[in-house]
């Protein structure tokens, strides 16, 4: 029996300064408790904090981290066989799951007991001298089962929020003990706290007020923030945010946030948004209101951490290097997280370590799910499970933030089950925040919507282009986007916009066209549906080509924003949206859907904007669709139709197949897109991206606020790209530990100055809407 163990080493330190192993557990169960505390599961993840490493009492373990061996084999299926065999088939197997998977992910249920069949004989001699005393089952007054929710999903829910505990313990625990041990400070936490951020906005947005010039719209703007905040009272839970766009629903929302937050000791504020490019802006927004740069966190890129280690067993931790920087990963202990519905609903859905750890952070907080309706179908059922078990079991308030409202109530009997019961969120009227959403409508309509009787080829806008010197057209896909501006390129002010530019690059591209704008001069703008949603820029005429009303909703919001058309006469006048179906007649499938649904509704309203023309439309696309349960949940995990069907079906054994759910909860089907880094600079004298990149890659533990920043330059590529210019040497690694997890291009040979990263020369197929 081996009578001292490690955790962690030391390179080049004796031995007696390495972690012990129940150092390291007796850490990681405090820690994890603490974390669970408000979930009220802190004993329950104490418990698994004893017990998640008891493996690495193994001979075989303790061999390699002195070096003599290149792997320590199995050591998480001990512990999770020892709880499993302790507390029973219920508690036990929670225990199980995500001490088993503290490494490699949460598995398949049926992959778990495969494991746990073979686990008994891992068990090593005397681990109880490590692990501490046990507590007995009635202790543990665990709040199993959960309430509401499609069958099992609480329980499946739970389990992922109860890994994150888990995992994210170990990674700070261990991250804490490394910077103890060589004198480098952990930077987590040191934040401004809630009360203090809703003091700088309230002083914000006082002095926005006594400054706004007097007119009808800055009154409006004032009603809805009054009668938010007057709303801030209500209880924690589900809210709705109907505002037409130009009706400042973003300040309103995170004033509501804050003051909500504050009242009720909520802990965060996290703003969902579809498109990369309006965290940038909405970022901005808030730290010009906030004055708190570092209170802040964009995060929409999500490195593969796993990834860099390549094929491995399932406790394998070498190399050390890799293990250290992917602690490094993302788990949103900021006052307020910018980030998009990928980065949200994905993780929410997520089986590996690294997406997980922020789970349990979301719990406790105020959710600004902006512009909802643009979640897709496919997926809609299992996106609403969430967030009503977030609501209902976290005390989490969400607020569903749109200029479209989509009717996602029960009350609104859009959605219906093969049986004709109604589906959707348990949100009623009374806990809408804007006022008389009705009239809002009327009062901020600024465009007159037209449509184009015949398909439209790429000619015909050039040439529309060609005579009105500001005008912005949205088109469907990136490869679209190129093509039209290839046709535009030699007239003035002629621009493109799509997620094939790095962040940075789009946001002082956008700087420059406001301001452009402002004085008159040329700007003739292509861009994909990122330029949509709360992207704050204002063309006199905008052309969209075929979509979803709610997405021509968002686009019109992008025309006369500020009502600051006149006629020849000198009078207010609308500006002007073209809708039009593309020459190649393509759409995707989610936008073809919705094209269906918008064109009746076109046909039937004088103004297809209007609440009315609203709520027809989304009943065209709910009700027209049949059995909501197979249409709106249509991923398919292995032999099940649908992710809720996958998880009603092994609900009784707690055998959930996390991980073919994790890779079937897709929100992009086209292409699986991968981040990659470009060294992007404004100018000759501007070395912010190599400077930033040479620090990550000196470092042996890079900092969070490095890697952090370097968000800005990353650029979403379909992983086809990624691997083939990978093999050319095209792609190299940002840090020498971390392999394939990050890479970046040696210098901007792929990357247009006016259009970003050329997939030409590869063939690639586009990836479509692209929300990242």
């Amino acid at each position: 029996m081996i009578t001292k163990a490690y955790a962690h080493s030391l390179p080049s330190s004796p031995s007696n300064q390495w972690e012990t192993l129940r150092d390291h557990c007796d850490a990681v169960g405090s820690r994890a408790a603490d974390i669970a505390q408000p979930l009220g599961w802190a004993e329950v993840l104490r418990l698994a904090g004893q017990l998640h490493d008891i493996g690495k009492l193994s001979a075989e373990f303790q061999a390699y981290i002195a070096g003599e061996r290149t792997s320590g084999g199995d050591h998480s299926s001990a512990g999770a066989r020892i709880a499993l065999d302790r507390y029973g088939p219920h508690l036990g197997k929670v225990l199980a799951a995500i001490i088993a998977a503290h490494h490699a992910g949460l598995a398949d249920g049926d992959d778990l007991a495969r494991r746990m069949a073979g686990a008994a004989k891992l068990i090593p001699t005397g681990w109880q001298d490590h692990a501490g005393v046990l507590p007995e089952m009635a202790a543990l007054a665990s709040r199993m089962p959960l309430p509401g929710g499609p069958k099992g999903f609480a329980m499946s829910f739970l389990v992922r929020m109860l890994f994150s505990c888990l995992v994210d313990a170990d990674f700070i625990a261990t991250e804490d003990f490394y910077a103890r041990a060589t004198g480098n400070h952990a930077a987590r936490g040191g934040h401004t706290d809630l009360a203090a951020l809703r003091g700088r906005l309230n002083a914000f947005m006082a002095a926005l007020r006594a400054d706004a010039p007097a007119s009808a719209l800055n009154t409006l703007r004032a009603d809805i923030l009054d009668h938010a905040l007057e709303k801030a009272d209500l209880a924690p839970g589900l809210f709705s945010l109907t505002v037409p766009t130009g009706g400042g629903k973003t300040l309103a929302s995170l004033a509501f946030a804050l003051d909500h937050a504050v009242r009720h000791g909520l802990r965060r504020i996290i703003l969902v948004i579809p498109y990369t490019s309006i965290i940038e802006q909405t970022a901005q927004v808030f730290r010009d209101a906030l004055g708190a740069p570092d209170d802040i966190l964009e995060h929409h890129a999500s490195f593969d951490w796993e990834l860099a280690r390549g094929a491995r067993a399932v406790d394998d931790e070498s190399p050390d290097a890799i293990r250290k920087l992917q602690r490094a990963a993302e788990n949103w202990d900021v006052p307020i997280v910018v980030t998009t519905a990928v980065q949200f609903f994905e993780s929410l859905f997520a089986s590996r370590t690294s997406r997980c750890r922020k789970l349990h952070n979301i719990a406790g907080s105020v959710v600004v799910l902006d512009e909802v309706q643009t979640l897709p179908l496919p997926l809609l059922l299992p996106s609403l499970a969430a967030i009503e078990q977030l609501a209902l079991n976290y005390r989490t308030s969400v607020v569903l933030c749109t200029a479209t409202q989509p009717a996602l109530r029960r009350i609104d009997g859009a959605l219906r089950d093969a049986h004709g019961v109604s589906m959707g969120l348990d949100l009623p009227p009374e806990r809408e925040l804007a006022p008389n959403p009705a009239g809002l409508y009327g009062k901020l309509r600024r465009v007159a919507v037209e449509r184009q009787a015949a398909p439209v080829a790429d000619e015909t806008i050039a040439a529309r282009f060609a005579e009105a010197p500001q005008m912005l057209c949205i088109v469907n896909t990136r490869r679209h986007a190129r093509a039209l501006f290839d046709a535009i390129g030699a007239l003035p002010g002629a621009v493109h916009l799509s997620t094939q530019m790095c962040a940075r690059h789009r946001r002082l591209v956008l700087a420059e066209l406001r301001e452009k704008l402002k004085t008159g001069a040329p700007v003739r703008l292509v861009a994909t549906s990122l330029i949509e949603a709360g992207v704050d820029i204002d063309f006199p005429e905008v052309w969209r080509a075929a979509t979803g009303l709610d997405a021509i909703a968002q686009a019109a919001g992008r025309a006369n924003r500020e009502g600051r058309l006149k006629d020849a006469e000198g009078r207010p006048r609308l500006g002007r949206v073209v809708v039009f179906e593309p020459a190649d007649g393509l759409l995707q499938h989610d936008i073809r859907l919705r094209w269906q649904a918008t064109q009746p509704v076109l046909a039937r309203h004088a103004d297809p904007l209007g609440l009315d023309a609203v709520r027809d439309y989304f009943a065209e696309l709910y009700w027209s669709k049949g059995d909501a349960a197979r249409v709106f949940d249509a991923a398919e995990v292995g032999t099940y139709p649908g992710i809720l069907p996958a998880i009603a079906e092994t609900a009784r054994s707690l055998d959930f197949p996390f991980r073919s759910i994790a890779e079937a909860f897709r929100m992009i089907d086209e292409d699986v897109m991968e981040p990659v880094v470009v060294p992007w600079a404004a100018g000759p004298q501007d070395d912010d991206a190599e400077q930033l990149l040479a620090r990550i890659a000196a470092m042996e533990r890079p900092a969070v606020a490095d890697l952090r920043r370097l968000q800005q330059y990353v650029v979403p590529i379909p992983k086809k790209a990624r691997d083939e210019w990978l093999g050319r040497d095209a792609l190299i690694p940002v840090h020498p530990g971390l392999g394939a997890a990050i890479l970046r291009f040696p210098d901007l040979g792929h990357y247009r100055p006016l259009t970003g990263i050329d997939l030409a020369d590869l063939g690639q197929r586009d990836a479509g809407m692209n929300v990242f």
